[in-house]
C-alpha cells in the first residue's frame, strides 16, 4: 500500500502537520472511494520528481 506522504496530491495540514489527499474529486469519485473495499487509493500518483533521473544513472 502506497503512502499518502509520498503521493503527489498529497498536502500538509500547516496546523497539525498531517497529510491529506488534495485532490479535487467529484461527489461520485468521494462515493465511490470510500465505499471501496481496496485499501489501495486509486488515484496514487508518485511524487518523486527524481525517480526517472535515479533510473538513468
Amino acid at each position: 500500500m502506497a503512502s499518502c506522504e509520498t503521493c503527489q496530491y498529497a498536502a500538509i495540514d500547516e496546523y497539525t502537520g498531517e497529510a491529506f489527499c488534495d485532490l479535487d474529486l467529484d461527489e461520485d469519485e468521494v462515493i465511490r472511494l470510500s465505499h471501496s473495499k481496496s485499501k489501495e487509493c486509486p488515484f496514487y500518483k508518485d511524487g518523486d520528481e527524481y525517480k526517472t533521473v535515479r533510473h538513468q544513472m
